[in-house]
């Protein structure tokens, strides 16, 4: 974080990343004597409603936060912007996307929690689109032309007014990870799955939280005892809207997984907190697990994040991939797509065993539709990167996952194989 006295100071002279969140109802126009050097802006936290009609003036800015303000309109501005590749405003009023603010450079596009009702035709001229975060919107449909955006891997639509799941998106053939949730049209499943733990509540009071664990985008992790005795972990929803979705949604994702080895179990949900903040409970895992990867950064957009270093056995790459396709295959079975299938959202140990976490992003449809078989094959794709990756970090070639990887990464979704064949087929090369 930095201040305006910083700035003003010119202690900030060839600064690349500049935050400022400190109450500012204008734009700061100190931050033009960085034009040469910033890239980056993060102006989240404020109380902005524009951005100066010179904002291009930065000419080397690549990313723009504006999140947490008081926006009604995305502006125009932005799209003028020769470099820029990356924009957020999340949390603002915004009801009115313009076209024109649409940069010709466009690779990550956060919209989430705001008034949105309708976008621009042009959102599919953004040829270098790959990211696109929509949750918590007015939307009822999207762009028809959005099936012209064929780089596009990732895109969140949960908790708008979808009667039905877009069907420009369905043969994007690069897209992988689709969080569609907390939709009238989803509405009915995932009322069914909570109906069904209605009485596993877990009344707050029964436990006693002690050092936190993790956190992600929708909620945060701690070490709890419930009831004095028993060690748990206890994830608290941070607020009614997250990146991916509505907690809720995750919640019956993850109460409708079922059991299974490679899925961490749910002892029940939280009942009673003081704020009225929805949670779950669950084991607490063994600490010889930890995250196989870290989330995308700003570079790598879409891809995950390895350590330096980061070098599996054969023996361990083939555990993780069966573990995480048996999984994928229960969830598949149950109407679950996870939405999420990547290395950061799965825990391993030194063996190679597995679980997959972060049900943020999941959402339900039904076993044996059209649709169904399609959206399976958009997570085919996931786990083909997932491979991929897995590929790469090993301490040799595995030309079985290649040969799996590269059936998973076909452009024609439906080519891709089912997940009860991915299952089987690891299960021949590495025998459960």
């Amino acid at each position: 974080m930095h201040t305006l006295e910083q700035l003003r100071a010119g202690q900030l002279a060839g600064l690349r990343r500049l935050k400022l969140s400190c109450g500012l109802t204008d734009f700061p126009h100190d931050i033009f004597d960085l034009a040469d050097s910033l890239e980056i802006l993060d102006l989240s936290g404020n109380a902005l409603s524009a951005l100066p009609d010179d904002l291009p003036r930065l000419h080397k800015l690549r990313i723009i936060f504006c999140s947490d303000n008081l926006f009604t309109t995305l502006p125009t501005v932005l799209g003028s912007c020769p470099a820029l590749e990356m924009i957020g405003f999340k949390a603002n009023r915004i009801d009115h996307v313009p076209a024109a603010a649409l940069p010709s450079r466009l690779r990550w596009l956060t919209l989430t929690d705001n008034a949105i009702a309708v976008l621009p035709d042009e959102l599919g001229m953004c040829s270098e689109l790959q990211k696109l975060m929509l949750a918590g919107n007015c939307l009822d449909s999207l762009p028809a032309s959005l099936a012209n955006c064929r780089r596009l891997e990732l895109v969140r639509i949960a908790a708008n007014r979808f009667t039905a799941l877009p069907e420009c998106l369905l043969s994007l053939p690069r897209l992988s990870w689709l969080a569609y949730a907390g939709n009238p049209f989803t509405q009915a499943r995932e009322l069914a799955a909570l109906a069904g733990v209605a009485a596993a509540g877990m009344a707050w009071q029964r436990l006693e939280l002690a050092q936190q664990l993790g956190e992600g985008a929708s909620g945060v992790i701690y070490r709890a005892r419930l009831d004095g005795v028993d060690e748990v972990a206890v994830k608290v929803f941070k607020g009614a809207m997250t990146s991916d979705g509505l907690p809720r949604s995750e919640m019956a994702a993850c109460v409708g997984a079922g059991a299974h080895p490679g899925l961490i179990p749910i002892l029940g949900t939280l009942d009673a907190h003081p704020q009225g903040a929805l949670g779950l409970v669950m084991p607490l895992i063994d600490t010889a697990f930890r995250n196989l990867a870290g989330p995308p950064s700003l570079e790598s957009c879409t891809r995950d994040v390895y350590a330096d270093g980061a070098c599996f056995d054969p023996a361990q790459a083939l555990a993780i991939a069966h573990g995480i396709a048996s999984a994928v295959c229960q969830l598949h079975a149950r109407g679950i797509v996870h939405g999420d299938l990547y290395a950061h959202n799965i825990l391993h140990a030194d063996a190679g065993a597995c679980l997959l976490g972060d049900f943020g992003a999941a959402s339900m449809f039904a076993p044996g539709s059209a649709q169904g078989d399609l959206l399976q094959g958009i997570e085919a794709r996931a786990f083909g990167v997932l491979l991929g990756e897995l590929i790469a970090h090993s301490a040799t070639p595995l030309p079985a996952l290649q040969v799996m990887m590269e059936a998973c990464l076909q452009e024609e979704v439906l080519r891709r194989p089912t997940f009860d064949v991915i299952e089987r087929g690891l299960r021949d090369i590495f025998p459960a």
